[in-house]
């Protein structure tokens, strides 16, 4: 017998996202500030959540950290070119202990020299202090990453075959 899955949302509006197990949506400052203790250690798969669908406007130079001496930054119109209309989410993530994964991608947005490349386009986000995350804790027979996958996926057929505004890869 094949084992059950997560239902994935709907849409990706953040009522869908709560119906289907998401939960947290601390801003990454809450989440600094709070030591990130109501995350799971446990695998999950979370999002990246603005609360305006409307376009951002971005910052010329990312405040990410620069590991192994790399800049992060992007030009404003790749920025631009990556932007997915009419969503909310601009980010889905995996993590095999979401408490390590999340805390090294909020240490990244900090200016932290940290290895979290991954989303880095969500700290040119002019609001990326008010980006909600929302995390899932995976508690059925699933790696994170086929769950992320999943979610991707999904997220693609709702919005023409496109990915989250920060999702480079899938």
């Amino acid at each position: 017998m094949a084992p059950s899955l997560s239902p994935l949302p709907g849409s990706f509006g953040r009522s869908d996202l709560e119906a289907t197990g998401f939960v947290g949506w601390q801003t990454w400052g809450e989440l600094r500030a709070n030591e990130l203790v109501a995350v799971p250690r446990d695998p999950a798969a979370y999002v990246v959540y603005r609360t305006s669908a409307s376009e951002s406007d971005f910052l010329t130079v990312n405040p990410g950290g620069h590991h192994k001496g790399q800049d992060p930054t992007v030009s404003v119109g790749e920025l631009k070119a990556n932007w997915v209309s009419d969503t909310h989410v601009v980010y889905i993530g995996k993590a095999d202990v979401a408490t390590r994964r999340l805390k090294d991608f909020a240490a990244f947005g900090a200016g932290r020299p940290v290895g979290h490349k991954g989303g880095r386009y969500i700290w040119q986000l002019a609001d990326s202090d008010d980006l909600l995350v929302a995390w899932h804790a995976i508690s059925w027979e699933e790696l994170a990453r086929y769950y992320e996958k999943r979610l991707l996926a999904h997220f693609a057929d709702l919005h023409n075959g496109s990915r989250p505004f920060a999702n480079l890869t899938g």
